[in-house]
């Protein structure tokens, strides 16, 4: 099998081989089809991965239900709002049931809001409930799940958490504003879990996306000119997608990667070794 034909998609019933067969995982943050989780969930689905979807609204929801028939294996669908205490647990609740004889192997934490208002014009002038939500939403919440899943990890003998970043946490980036400090606590827990779980057999680690062209990424005022200044001082000079993130997450999620943790993996086409191109 050539790299080509493995990455084509086995059709939903047809039995595959890839690099994830066997293990199971969660993806929280699948909005719609162009979203980052959502292109990381197919590339785990191809590699064999059992998945379980989460969605925070019957909107969501909606959307899941249209774009579950693309996946090979049909994925396990349940509600999570990360702010809300009990829904974690009732997550936790609903897997332990679905796979009470198998785990959890991998978890995927795709998820980050901040206020529009605190998107725009200055950082000094966050508000502090919009900087407290930015931080819960955005940062405690990979604890905050994290921890609630341990007793399916254990199940599982272990396994990897990967969560999504932007260079924005250590670069300014005009109109990340309180988003860059939510990443950078993000990155900061990533490294803190990755020594506290590392005896428990979890690998923690994060993947810094370059720019890329999501719905999401459409509520950063100007976000399009990042997209053209990666096209033109790159080093490699093409905008990255959300299929090349789901890739990324594979070798994270693999075997292949069992003695990673605790890192930061840029998948940005290199844009992140030149200098001042954020300004």
């Amino acid at each position: 099998m050539n790299a080509d034909d493995h990455s084509i998609s086995q059709k939903r019933g047809e039995a595959s081989v890839g690099l994830l067969t066997g293990k199971t995982a969660v993806v929280i943050g699948v909005a719609n089809k162009r979203s980052i989780a959502w292109g990381i969930a197919k590339a785990l689905d191809r590699e064999g991965a059992t998945l379980a979807l989460t969605y925070q609204t019957e909107h969501f929801r909606d959307n899941l239900e249209k774009m579950r028939g693309e996946l090979s294996q049909d994925p396990v669908t349940a509600r999570l709002d990360v702010l809300d205490a009990d829904s974690v647990r009732t997550f936790r609740e609903t897997l332990e049931q679905q796979w009470s004889d198998r785990g959890l192997s991998i978890l995927v934490h795709s998820i980050a809001h901040a206020r529009r208002e605190d998107l725009a014009g200055r950082f000094v002038d966050t508000s502090r409930d919009g900087f407290l939500h930015a931080l819960e939403v955005s940062a405690y919440s990979l604890p905050r799940v994290t921890r609630a899943l341990l007793p399916l990890f254990a199940k599982a003998g272990g396994g990897s958490v990967i969560t999504l970043t932007y260079q924005g946490s250590d670069r300014v980036v005009p109109n990340y504003n309180v988003m860059g400090v939510a990443k950078a606590a993000l990155e900061s827990a990533t490294r803190y879990l990755a020594y506290d779980l590392g005896r428990q057999g979890i690998r923690v680690n994060a993947i810094s996306a370059g720019p890329v062209r999501t719905l999401a990424a459409a509520g950063v005022k100007d976000s399009s000119s990042a997209l053209h200044r990666v096209e033109e001082r790159a080093p490699i000079p093409e905008n990255i997608t959300t299929d090349d993130l789901g890739n990324a997450a594979v070798f994270l999620a693999s075997d292949w990667s069992r003695g990673v943790t605790g890192q930061i993996l840029f998948v940005d086409s290199g844009m992140h070794i030149m200098g001042g191109y954020l300004a």
